[in-house]
């Protein structure tokens, strides 16, 4: 019986972006594994301290990484994390970066309590574009696109777009 290869898929961007709307969308429709790494540091306790400042728990990159590495060996797995550089580059075929305009970003992290210099810091990251340069010095620049993410609309194209290449790549690669 031959073995069905599938994509891995990075999706990335400043948080409150819509990764994770995006994320578990894809996975329902596309049967890829879903991962939250956030998700996945709380259900391991994969930090390393916490930060007063921002007041959130430190990741632990290295135990992340080591967490994962069988299931992005293994192959189908969509990753949502707002940070990239720390991954191996040999894991993803593609990745995404979700992309919002200042205002609506503003609004999003102010619903999720985001305050002060975390909601301030959170704004300027997508102003200055610091996940996608992150993502283009990571990764191969031609495995890394960027995604506008403001609208439902959006959201409806842009799973239709990383559906089709899915699609594509799965006929390419099998």
């Amino acid at each position: 019986m031959k073995i069905v290869k599938k994509p891995n898929i990075l999706l990335t961007g400043t948080p409150g972006v819509g990764k994770t709307t995006l994320g578990k969308e894809l996975a329902q429709q596309t049967g890829l594994t879903y991962v939250n790494v956030g998700d996945l540091a709380q259900e391991g306790q994969l930090f390393d301290g916490f930060d007063e400042e921002y007041q959130c728990p430190v990741l632990d990159e290295d135990r992340v990484v080591d967490e994962l590495e069988n299931k992005m060996t293994d192959g189908g797995v969509i990753v949502d994390y707002h940070g990239c550089d720390f991954f191996p580059e040999r894991w993803f075929d593609i990745v995404f970066v979700l992309r919002t305009d200042n205002t609506n970003l503003y609004n999003r992290l102010e619903s999720r309590g985001y305050t002060g210099k975390k909601l301030q810091d959170n704004v300027q990251c997508e102003i200055f574009q610091t996940i996608y340069e992150e993502a283009m010095e990571a990764y191969k620049p031609e495995i890394v696109h960027q995604m506008p993410s403001n609208e439902p609309e959006d959201l409806d194209r842009n799973l239709d777009q990383i559906s089709q290449w899915i699609e594509q790549w799965m006929k390419d690669n099998n």
